[in-house]
């Protein structure tokens, strides 16, 4: 008998596979969510041109275009001249950034130049599984920085640093490793965890690690 064929995401395509089995949602990358009204546009166009059945801002600040059939992907990627958001797969998944001293009257520190930087730099990167950072310009921290691997936020003397947290079926809160740190301290830093991470060569979030280690071995690896 021939095993019947079960469809599923399609990483070749950045296509991931909806509820009905059928039909696929594609989430052009949009780094830190900043979009404009060309953009818009252009998403909205491709949405009524391929019967798309919604238009969903997602956690991660993009946007999906939901309810594409597989035929169309390519058409769909093609016109959009977008590069996809890494929403599947063991890398880095996205960079969350508020508003920052870009935009809030709260913030204390510029979320958004620092987190397009690690964006640029970091988005999409293979790592042993996969893994979120957020970058907050005050204490309120919009961008829900304990809940992520790496969470950075402004405080008016510099930039504090957590590592590990998550959310998902066994929620875990970020450590605070590092305080008062300048963009460029947070960036040499968040360099040296993703080395140490990247060497650790088992399949689990960084959180997990640090449960195992123990989180001084951890400061110690990263230079702390």
């Amino acid at each position: 008998m021939t095993k019947e064929y079960v469809k599923g995401d399609l990483p070749e395509k950045a296509a991931i596979l909806q509820r009905d089995g059928k039909t696929y949602a594609i989430a052009p990358h949009i780094p830190g969510g900043i979009v404009y009204p060309e953009t818009l546009r252009k998403l909205a166009d491709i949405a009524e041109k391929y019967g798309a059945a919604a238009l969903k801002v997602t956690s991660a600040q993009r946007i999906a275009v939901v309810g594409l059939k597989e035929e169309d992907l390519d058409s769909a990627w093609g016109e959009l001249g977008m590069k996809p958001g890494a929403a599947i797969g063991l890398c880095v998944r996205s960079v969350k950034i508020c508003p920052g001293t870009t935009f809030c009257k709260r913030g204390k520190q510029d979320s958004v130049g620092l987190g397009l930087k690690l964006d640029e730099k970091y988005h999409g990167m293979q790592l042993p599984s996969k893994f979120k950072m957020g970058v907050s310009g005050c204490q309120n921290s919009c961008s829900e920085t304990i809940i992520k691997d790496v969470g950075i936020v402004g405080t008016a003397k510099g930039f504090n640093v957590s590592v590990g947290g998550n959310a998902g079926p066994r929620p875990r809160l970020g450590e605070v490793v590092a305080k008062d740190l300048s963009e460029e301290e947070v960036l040499d830093l968040v360099d040296r965890i993703i080395n140490f991470y990247k060497g650790y060569g088992k399949s689990k979030r960084i959180g997990a690690m640090i449960d195992e280690i123990g989180i001084e071995k951890f400061k110690e690896g990263v230079g702390l």
